[in-house]
């Protein structure tokens, strides 16, 4: 989660905080992709005491208010101190009792909390990446005010949606919509907890569809998708990750920015549509990570300086302008100056749309892309590949190996890919809970912290990690990274 707002930022993501007592703000229809996911995902709610008709405002929001939770978050922040630690001064190894470079570390609360969806009645929620993604602790309270501590599933950067779970079963859900289907100017209510004011609803109309560049994102390694839906609804901090319903009450985005210069909201709003969601949220369950197909192909919307820079016999869909490694459309016949019209029947006119559809399909999968190739209509099959050009399913960390060290008092966990990306490091285990009375509770390291080192042996899995503990003769050397990013080196 972003732990600043940048004043000056058009759009701003939407959960809202409080560090250190001191308010602040920080900064699908039915998609094949998802046929693998948990069966109560496809059960309809039916409530037969439910007053109102589908269409209605009242209708709308009485369905939908006891599946969006509010969501609460804490996160250990680290701040040094100067420390006149005589370790320091004769050996310089660092303080033994506060790190490296001898500052003493000080744990600095803070808090924050957005809004997540129940989309299945066991308990998975889907929220915003931005919401949960630093949380060291994550609270759900329901709409009956019954409270949970959550697990974090998975997390999904690229999207910004996140799937968390609460052990709890016969929950009220929200079902897909179809976000395809959706028209501009059609009413949609947005549902969540902006401002900490708990089961806010608001109406507007979809402004906009298929909206890009909305978000600038924190990291240089997070490969953004985005096909907004742009609405007038109202949403302010607090609203990341609550409901964009329609009027039957079905789930068609996850709210998640806002147009505003301040934070606060200002005329518009933008929403993940359930098309996209419906697939990340499934893949994050099953997978543990997001199965993304690629088509490998470099591309440019067309539009009449394109056209006649390129004498294309079209002025509408997707240029392509070259290909990728293990290019999937170029093996399949597709051909640099092509211009994609549509993907398995549905039109292609923008490069968002083009996304939209290829993210809902995972590696293997194979789909129907029709070109205009001076002039003439072609079509190809085309069987996506992931970004290392096979077709292979990788899991994600969702069931890490993890293990526990009676020495140091702590357990550790397998990194993943994002996390390994996030610290810098190409090997290491994370600390994934700190016992109490343990020395790195004394010692002043937090959870999420990453070990890349015991006694100069680069460490790449938990099980290394406990085996270099318990061979320890003498003192011990850790070296890696703290949760803010600083390398730290302790002797033990």
């Amino acid at each position: 989660m972003n732990n600043q707002l940048k004043s000056y930022a058009i759009i701003a993501l939407m959960s809202s905080g409080v560090t250190l007592g001191a308010y602040s703000l920080f900064n699908l229809g039915n998609s094949s992709g998802f046929s693998d996911a948990p069966s109560a995902f496809t059960t309809s709610v039916s409530n037969p005491n439910l007053p109102g008709n589908p269409g209605e405002f009242t209708y709308a929001a009485e369905k939908t208010t006891p599946a969006v939770v509010h969501i609460k978050t804490k996160m250990e922040v680290r701040q040094r101190q100067q420390s006149s630690s005589l370790f320091d001064d004769f050996f310089g190894f660092g303080d033994p009792f506060g790190g490296g470079g001898g500052r003493r570390q000080q744990q600095q609360p803070q808090e924050a909390s957005g809004s997540g969806v129940i989309i299945s009645a066991d308990g998975y929620i889907v929220t915003n990446n931005h919401v949960v993604a630093e949380a060291s602790e994550v609270t759900v309270i329901l709409n009956d005010k019954r409270e949970y501590k959550a697990k974090v599933i998975s997390t999904d950067p690229s999207s910004d949606l996140a799937v968390i779970q609460i052990k709890e079963t016969n929950l009220p859900f929200l079902t897909f919509g179809d976000s395809d289907a959706l028209r501009v100017g059609e009413w949609v209510l947005a549902v969540g907890n902006p401002f900490n004011l708990e089961s806010t609803v608001t109406a507007g109309i979809v402004s906009a569809k298929g909206r890009q560049n909305i978000i600038d994102r924190d990291s240089p390694d997070v490969n953004p998708l985005e096909s907004f839906i742009q609405t007038d609804a109202a949403v302010n901090p607090g609203n990341s990750g609550g409901a964009l319903v329609n009027l039957k009450g079905e789930l068609i985005g996850i709210n998640t920015a806002i147009y505003s210069r301040t934070g606060q909201f200002a005329g518009y709003s933008f929403a993940v549509p359930v098309s996209i969601v419906k697939k990340v949220s499934g893949d994050l369950i099953k997978y543990g990570n997001v199965q993304r197909g690629f088509l490998g192909v470099q591309i440019s919307e067309v539009n009449a300086k394109l056209a006649d820079e390129k004498d294309l016999k079209t002025s509408a869909g997707v240029y392509v302008g070259g290909f990728s490694e293990n290019s999937a459309a170029k093996d399949a016949g597709i051909k640099i100056n092509d211009v994609i019209v549509k993907i398995d029947g549905v039109e292609t006119k923008s490069s968002a749309k083009l996304m939209e559809i290829v993210s809902r399909k995972r590696p293997g999968e194979a789909i129907q892309v029709t070109v205009n190739r001076d002039g003439a209509t072609k079509e190809f099959k085309v069987t996506l590949k992931n970004k290392d050009g096979n077709t292979e399913i990788v899991k994600g960390d969702n069931s890490s190996e993890s293990a526990k060290s009676e020495f140091l008092g702590a357990k550790f966990a397998s990194l993943t890919p994002a996390e390994m990306k996030k610290f810098g490091v190409s090997s290491g285990v994370k600390i994934a809970e700190v016992l109490p009375d343990g020395r790195l509770e004394m010692y002043g390291l937090a959870k999420g912290s990453v070990i890349t080192k015991i006694n100069d042996k680069v460490i790449n899995s938990p099980k290394e990690a406990v085996e270099a503990l318990e061979s320890r003769k003498g003192r011990i050397k850790l070296e890696g990274v703290d949760v803010d990013g600083s390398r730290f080196i302790y002797v033990l």
